[in-house]
């Protein structure tokens, strides 16, 4: 099992790892705040009202996100102004929107876990798709805890982690944004996958909160590595060169850890097939 090295501290939970124009992001969902690695040094790019929170971009490089219980996706334009890019509420939900998965044709996917966790009795969640032209709909029910998500690099496939059944799912998508042809990708028992990345050898890598570990897999269910960690690990990304981030939190108690209690870390580990996005 290979060993991380702490890169980053005092950052309370991290979630959303993602790696764009040469360096690592990650949302802190403790702190409100979506925060860039600038050399070894924090740097806030941007701020979000509303937990959870997760995000991506558009082809066109601005920044999109999920707002929590707030029935809208945020986007950021090329002067930083925070707008509006999507109503949400004909969705018809009050549970969390969670992560999100933009493709190259401005397609943007995202989640809903369907009620209000951890309070509430499990539900099945959704996902949905906003189209370039801001408007949302379902694409696709009945997904157990549907959590972290990744576009392969030709449009074809969403695959989506579903946390509390354990396992990888995988949709084709149609050139309007329609998911279709749904297919076990992976069965992990004893997994609850969370944060997922895609790497070049087209396998998959995912952060498992109480196993303490990130995991590649391949299509299929072979496991072909992992990270040990020491406590848990909620998302993760690949740099280019092969570089596996992954932010990690003291999950045990997770209402101190949602008031601010700063047990977060961002770590890294060398792992020799780099990432696709």
């Amino acid at each position: 099992m290979v060993e991380p090295r702490v890169v980053l501290t005092d950052i309370v939970l991290g979630e959303s790892t993602r790696w764009h124009d040469g360096r690592i992001l990650f949302s802190d969902w403790g702190a409100g705040e979506i925060i860039a690695l600038t050399g070894d040094a924090k740097d806030v790019v941007a701020r979000v009202e509303g937990m959870p929170f997760c995000f991506d971009w558009l082809p066109d490089g601005r920044m999109i996100s999920t707002q929590g219980t707030v029935q809208r996706m945020i986007r950021w334009e090329a002067d930083g102004t925070q707008v509006t890019h999507a109503d949400l509420t004909a969705l018809g939900v009050s549970s969390p929107w969670n992560d999100i998965a933009a493709d190259s044709r401005g397609n943007a996917f995202i989640n809903n876990i369907g009620y209000d966790f951890p309070a509430g009795e499990p539900q099945p969640g959704f996902v949905a798709v906003v189209s370039p032209d801001g408007k949302g709909r379902r694409v696709a029910e009945d997904l157990l805890f549907p959590n972290g998500m990744a576009v392969t690099a030709d449009d074809a496939t969403l695959i989506v982690a579903e946390s509390h059944a354990g396992r990888l799912t995988a949709f084709d998508i149609t050139s309007d944004g329609d998911l279709t042809n749904r297919r076990l990708w992976a069965q992990l028992d004893g997994a609850a996958p969370d944060g997922i990345c895609i790497d070049a050898e087209g396998a998959i890598w995912f952060a498992d909160v109480p196993n303490q570990q990130c995991v590649r897999v391949r299509e299929g269910g072979e496991i072909l590595a992992a990270v040990g960690l020491d406590r848990g690990g909620f998302a993760c990304a690949l740099s280019p060169d092969g570089i596996l981030y992954a932010v990690t939190a003291d999950y045990s108690n997770p209402d101190a850890m949602l008031r601010g209690i700063h047990t977060g870390q961002l770590v890294a580990a060398d792992v020799r097939v780099g990432g696709i996005r």
